[in-house]
C-alpha cells in the first residue's frame, strides 16, 4: 500500500484489483458534528464517486480539483442527515446518480430526481467496482460498500464500536450484520467508517476484530443487552473527533 499526502487529508491507494483506485478521506464538521466522507477515485478514467457527503461542499470540490476527476456517483450508507446532507446539491451540480438501498428508501422516504435504489448486485463506475453489503441495524436499510480492499461502513461499524440501535429488533439486526461482515470480508480489508472515536479511518479489519468489543459477542441477546444499555448519552453521539 502506498500513502500520499493531499491538501485536505490522507489519500490511500489500493492496487488490489483492476486499475488504481484512491480513497481520499474528507473530515467534515458542522458545529459539534464530525463526519467522514470519502472520495473514491478512478485515475484511469478520471472519475470519482463520493460516500456519504455532508457539510462542506467546498472541500468536496477541492478534492475533485486536486484529483482532476469528475464526480460520477454518490453512495449513501443510510438516510440520516449527517450522511446525506450534500447528496442532492452534488447530484444536481454534477448530473450524477445517488445510490441508496431500496429498503432505506422505503424506510426513510428520501427522494431526489437522481436517486436510484440498489439491492446487493455489484456494479461498476469505470474501474471502481462496487459491491453493496446489506447491513441493517442502525437503520432498517443500512448498507456497507466494498470497493477493492476498502469497506465503507457508515454507521454500521466503527473502529471502536458500532452505530446506535434504537430498539431490540435494530440491535438484533446489527448483531447479524456484524456477523455477516466478519464472515464476508478478509482480514486485511481497510475500514472507512462514518465517524471516528479515537482511531483514524482506514484501520485494518484484523485489528478491529481484536479491539472492538461489539465484535466479541457470541449471541444476539447479549449483544443487544449491551448495545441498548442505559447511560449512553445519545445527544452527544456526534461530539467526537
Amino acid at each position: 500500500m502506498k500513502f500520499e499526502n493531499l491538501i485536505m487529508d490522507i489519500g490511500y491507494t489500493d492496487t488490489g484489483y483492476s486499475g488504481i483506485v484512491q480513497v481520499v478521506i474528507l473530515r467534515m464538521t458542522y458545529m459539534s458534528m464530525v463526519n467522514y466522507s470519502y472520495l473514491v477515485v478512478d485515475h484511469i478514467n478520471n472519475q470519482a464517486i463520493i460516500v456519504d457527503p455532508a457539510w462542506d461542499m467546498r472541500k468536496v470540490e477541492q478534492a475533485l480539483e486536486n484529483t482532476e476527476t469528475v464526480l460520477s456517483g454518490i453512495l449513501l450508507t443510510h438516510s440520516h442527515l449527517d450522511h446525506i446532507h450534500l447528496a442532492k446539491p452534488l447530484a444536481e451540480k454534477y448530473g450524477c446518480p445517488i445510490w441508496m438501498s431500496n429498503e432505506e428508501i422505503r424506510y426513510s422516504g428520501f427522494h431526489a430526481p437522481q436517486l436510484e435504489g440498489v439491492g446487493t448486485t455489484p456494479w461498476s463506475v469505470g474501474q471502481i467496482q462496487i459491491e453493496p453489503l446489506f447491513t441493517p441495524g442502525h437503520t432498517p436499510g443500512g448498507m456497507c460498500y466494498l470497493i477493492g480492499n476498502s469497506l465503507f461502513t457508515g454507521d454500521t461499524l466503527f473502529a471502536e464500536g458500532c452505530g446506535l440501535c434504537f430498539d431490540m429488533q435494530g440491535a438484533h439486526n446489527m448483531f447479524e450484520s456484524i456477523e455477516y461482515l466478519k464472515k464476508r470480508i478478509v482480514s486485511d480489508t481497510l475500514i472507512f467508517p462514518g465517524h471516528s472515536y479515537g482511531r483514524s479511518p482506514g484501520q485494518v479489519f484484523s485489528e478491529v476484530l481484536k479491539q472492538n468489543i461489539y465484535l466479541q459477542f457470541k449471541n444476539k441477546n447479549d449483544f443487544a443487552a449491551y448495545r441498548l444499555r442505559k447511560g449512553q448519552n445519545k445527544l452527544n453521539f456526534f461530539d467526537f473527533q
